[in-house]
This record gives structure tokens, sequence and C-alpha cells, in this order.
């Protein structure tokens, strides 16, 4: 299939795409469709002709250091560290960290083919897998599977499939300008995680102009930002100071907030980098009561424990090694362990 360019019909489809609810506030609110992530199922043997590909010309498809999306060894937790790190090296200098979420709409379905066609061959991909990527994506066919009612199969002619092996490493690529762009921002820091997008800078002149340079190269994209889930933050000596809204240049305002998420761990303003808790908590208490909902009545007590020791538990301590923990965090934490286990 490599020499010839070519794969079986069958590859090109993927057999439904799952509305899945995203986790985020889908317990508390009527859903709408931006509420729901298309996952595509496709065929086993398309997924495991992927993983050859990415094992012979996985070189081809590397990204910028502080990209740490799907990378092996490295997952969010490597990205909070390395955010708490510069947030911390700017407080130990005297300034204060201005940090700014930016969450990317539709991001994995509006990537351009042909865009992405032309930043593999700047990284001089070999010319067949090029010639079979584009057979691959142009055009793409799907459905989409509600309840047990599936649809008819449309044409997929733009976007990369959420669920495929190569899918992550293709928008890695095509965004991958962005992260090489923020080096020319000396004393900023500019951290991506797939679509999630965390700026970093010593001063809100630094922050917008940082902003702007994200938005130039996403426009290049057919990207936009979010602006409704983008926000602001500030941590340091002056975290408490007022500060102007930071516009993006289509003059909509991006709020300063006092709590942002990022990769499922809660920043708060403070005078050092902080973490919350209690949405870890929250979420810890409804998945162990669903547990006990469930089998709590009829179960042992062993038989009970062990699913909400394997699933609750890491929900409660996610993301809790690259955050500093205080004496009163780690009580709290015992408290909530210790009043389901005991």
């Amino acid at each position: 299939m490599i020499f010839t360019s070519y794969i079986p019909e069958g590859f090109r489809y993927s057999y439904c795409i799952v509305p899945l609810p995203k986790p985020k506030g889908h317990f508390s609110k009527s859903l709408t469709c931006d509420d729901f992530r298309g996952i595509a199922i496709s065929p086993t043997l398309s997924e495991v002709f992927e993983y050859c590909i990415l094992d012979r010309f996985g070189l081809f498809l590397t990204t910028s250091d502080n990209q740490f999306g799907f990378k092996n060894g490295v997952g969010c937790n490597y990205a909070i560290r390395v955010v708490r790190n510069v947030v911390d090296t700017y407080i130990k200098n005297g300034s204060t960290a201005n940090l700014s979420a930016k969450d990317l709409s539709k991001a994995f379905d509006k990537v351009n083919h042909y865009a992405l066609y032309l930043k593999l061959m700047k990284r001089l991909i070999a010319h067949e897998i090029l010639n079979l990527l584009e057979f691959w994506l142009s055009p793409c066919y799907s459905c989409v599977k509600w309840c047990n009612v599936w649809s008819d199969f449309f044409d997929v002619n733009f976007g990369v499939r959420q669920g495929s092996v190569l899918s992550p490493f293709l928008f890695g690529v095509y965004v991958d300008d962005i992260a090489r762009s923020s080096r020319m921002f000396l004393g900023s820091f500019l951290v991506l995680y797939a679509d999630d997008i965390l700026l970093i800078s010593p001063s809100v002149c630094m922050l917008e102009k940082l902003l702007r340079m994200c938005e130039h190269e996403l426009g290049l994209l057919d990207m936009v930002i979010n602006t409704r889930k983008s926000c602001c933050l500030r941590i340091g000596p002056r975290y408490i100071s007022c500060c102007g809204s930071i516009s993006t240049s289509t003059g909509a305002n991006i709020l300063w907030v006092d709590e942002i998420r990022y990769l499922g761990v809660f920043i708060v303003r403070s005078r050092k980098f902080k973490c919350s808790l209690d949405y870890a908590k929250k979420s810890y208490y409804r998945a162990a009561n669903a547990i006990f909902g469930k089998i709590g009545q009829y179960a042992s007590e062993d038989v009970t424990l062990q699913p909400i020791n394997v699933k609750c538990v890491p929900i409660l301590m996610y993301g809790l090694e690259a955050c500093p923990l205080v004496k009163s965090d780690l009580s709290s934490l015992d408290f909530v362990l210790k009043d389901r286990f005991l």
C-alpha cells in the first residue's frame, strides 16, 4: 500500500460517528450540539496500518518541545508542571505571571487538507506517503449513529477524524507553527496541548501581543479562538491589581477571572501557583455515589471498594503530582478518602 500509494476503499470509511457528551457541565444544563464530541470508529485493519505508518515515518510528524499532546511518555501532568515552573520563575524574579487560556472552535473538524499537505511537504515527507494521505483523506465517508439509528453516508472533505490513530499527529503538525512562532517573544511562553493553548507572559502588553500572533497563525489555518471559553488570570505579587480586558482582533473581550481550567486542573488567582481541588472532590463523590447506588446494597465491601479504588480514586488524584499541595490540601484529600473507605 505504501509503495503504490493506494489503500482499500473501506479504509476511507468511518463506519459511524458516535456523539459523546463533553464532561464539563453536562450534568447540570440542557445540552446543545456544541456539548458533544464526535468520535469516529474506523476499521481495525485501517488503524493497524496507521500504526505501521507511525512506526516507519513518525520522524516526519514530530512537533515542538512546547507542544505536549500525543507524545510517548508525555502527558497532561508534564504540561501542567511546565506551566507551574514558568509561573514560579516569574514570581521568583518579582514579576506577576499573566495567563490566558485559549479554546479553539471545532479545531479537529476545521483542518484544511491542502494546508496540511503543504506543511507535510515542507517537512520533506516521502511522496508515496503524501500521495497515500491525499488519497485517504480526499474525501472520507462517514455516518452518524444516534441510539440505534444510523444516518446515510456523507462526504467529509475537511477535518481529521477524532478517534483515528494518525489524526492527533497530523493535527499536531497542522498547528505546530503556532508553537514555533511563539519563540520570537522572549520572556513569554506558550504551552500547547492539542487544541488547548495557554499563553504565559510577565506583562499584560506582551500577553496581548502573543494573543495577536496566535490569532494571525490561526487565521492562516482558517481557525478562530472561541472567546466564550477563553479567559485570563494573574498569579504573583500583584494578582489583586485590576487590569483592562484583553481584546481580540475582532473586538471581543477576554475577561479576567479568578479560576481557569487547563487540562482538567483548576488554576486559581493567587500570590503563588495554586490549584483548586473542589471540582476533583465533587467528581470523585459523584462517581463513588454512582457505584454505591448500583451495587452498594448487594455486593460485599471488597467488591464495592474495588471499582471505587480503580475508577474513582484516579479522578481525585488527577494532576496532583504537578500541583503544589499545602497541609490543608493533604488533610482535605485524606478526609475525602477516609469518608468513603472507613
